[in-house]
């Protein structure tokens, strides 16, 4: 299923191809004025352009971690399209987007991100369940040894995070209350989420 980000990405590359199909149409037609095919053509050059550019601006967005640092300290993270906040973690050296999901209690990595730091998802014993939307799922409990958050020149590292791997389809792993009641203050102010130390 698509997110947010993937369909306004996928609208945008719908839109360049409508504009370089027009403009293939119309440079071949001879029946319409020299200088009104020229302001159409234009016209379609102009939407391009800034269809482009949005694409160019979702494509980046999705890359960076949509934090910034207060002159206090405050980590401040920003909501994606989607309205959830997202955090990239640096998980034993690997990076891992991580969405903040309050009613989670731990840490919770897919199969996918857990492989992706070094823990074999396939022997890890799922002694405990979890609900979500799509039913009760396996979750097996691990240690993470390092995780790092890195906002501008502030870095915060924490060594041996607990958290679970859920054995169900996960999207996107999972930053759960555990890890963010290492934080002296959690508030939301409109679409900003504010974590402070």
């Amino acid at each position: 299923m698509l997110d947010g980000d993937q369909i306004a990405q996928l609208i945008y590359l719908g839109i360049l191809g409508i504009v370089l199909v027009s403009y293939m149409l119309i440079a071949r037609q001879q029946g319409i004025g020299q200088m009104l095919r020229h302001a159409i053509l234009w016209a379609l050059i102009i939407v391009g352009v800034a269809a482009g550019y949005g694409l160019w601006q979702d494509i980046d967005s999705t890359r960076a971690n949509r934090l910034s640092v207060s002159g206090t300290g405050a980590i401040t993270v920003q909501a994606a399209r989607d309205g959830h906040f997202h955090l990239i973690l640096v998980i034993n050296s690997v990076p891992v987007e991580l969405v903040v999901d309050t009613g989670a209690t731990q840490l919770v990595l897919s199969q996918q991100d857990a492989a992706r730091v070094g823990l074999d998802p396939e022997r890890l014993p799922y002694l405990g369940q979890g609900r979500t939307a799509n039913g009760v799922v396996g979750l097996a409990r691990v240690v993470l040894d390092d995780v790092v958050l890195q906002a501008d020149d502030v870095t915060i590292r924490d060594a041996r995070v607990p958290a679970f791997v859920s054995d169900g389809q996960l999207d996107v792993s999972l930053l759960g209350m555990g890890y963010l009641r290492r934080f002296a203050s959690i508030r939301i102010e409109g679409a900003q989420l504010v974590l402070e130390r």
